[in-house]
């Protein structure tokens, strides 16, 4: 069995795969392998799975799979998975990093006190009592309510395929994102996903909400947002996912952008996950090996 690494894992992976077969970080010998590992930078399109002539499992180190055209892998008898588990702990943390972040000032206090000032007058506001709105309650999100429930706050979750939760008041979307001051997305990116956050649900929110998304950039219409966020309807954007990566500076509109908190796709890039990672990537690869998929 040939196992090739194509994207950024933990360095120990390696040598745990070695067990397996042989491993290689060669992506020139992609119509070699048996199993290919990656994480969001490669994408695998139909004409990167007709190069992998040989290629029986591919497995995503995170949780997003909209990299993998999974219907063409299908159609070729490839199994497409993914390591859904590892990312949540490290997914959640800088969620609610983002999400604490905006009402404790902590970047205006940074930069105003490098510039010398001691601005004592921009008030704080606390997260006790106020609404988490979770936009899809998977693992993540789970993660995210159970931290939201330990600082006092109400959480609410709208997840179409979803209709209960032990750590949230299930509801619609309107109704959900309606009572927010806080609204922290989870979701998947599909097509009915595709620019959910826009113009029309914006004008469902009555508390001119804080927004998380650590998800999928394609779930916000980043116009709709800098039109939110210059009206006053969204009171500040923090994300760590666009809709295109690396987003353009020049052309994507929140750069221009007041209220908005940037982070480069590190939700899922902790010490502790990578590893997380490798362990579920060797967990999966001994199951398929098992079932007599690969050999």
């Amino acid at each position: 069995m040939l196992i090739l690494i194509s994207d950024a894992f933990d360095k120990s992976l390696p040598e745990k795969l070695s067990v397996f077969g042989e491993v290689t970080t060669d992506t020139s010998r992609l119509s070699e392998a048996d199993v290919v590992l990656i994480r969001s930078k490669t994408k695998a399109t139909k004409e990167y799975i007709d190069e992998a002539k040989n290629m029986k499992l591919i497995i995503r180190g995170g949780v997003g799979m909209d990299n993998i055209d999974r219907e063409y892998c299908k159609e070729k008898g490839i199994v497409a998975t993914n390591t859904p588990k590892s990312s949540a702990i490290a997914v959640a943390e800088l969620a609610f990093a983002l999400m604490i972040s905006v009402p404790n000032h902590i970047v205006y206090y940074d930069n105003t006190m490098k510039d010398g000032e001691w601005n004592k007058k921009t008030k704080r506001t606390e997260l006790y009592g106020k609404t988490l709105a979770l936009l899809g309650i998977g693992n993540i999100a789970t993660k995210v309510a159970e931290r939201a429930k330990a600082f006092g706050m109400r959480v609410v979750a709208y997840d179409k395929y979803v209709s209960s939760s032990p750590v949230a008041e299930m509801m619609g979307l309107e109704e959900a994102v309606r009572e927010a001051d806080y609204i922290s997305m989870h979701l998947p990116y599909t097509p009915e996903t595709d620019k959910i956050i826009g113009k029309d649900l914006i004008s469902k929110m009555e508390k001119k909400p804080v927004i998380i998304n650590t998800g999928r950039g394609k779930c916000v219409d980043e116009y709709a947002m800098v039109e939110a966020l210059e009206n006053g309807s969204v009171s500040w954007f923090c994300t760590d996912v666009y809709s295109s990566e690396p987003p353009e500076v020049d052309s994507n509109p929140l750069f221009k952008a007041k209220n908005v908190t940037f982070t480069p796709h590190v939700g899922a890039n902790t010490n502790e996950n990578l590893l997380r990672i490798g362990q579920e990537v060797c967990q999966t690869i001994e199951k398929y090996q098992k079932e007599g998929l690969i050999k």
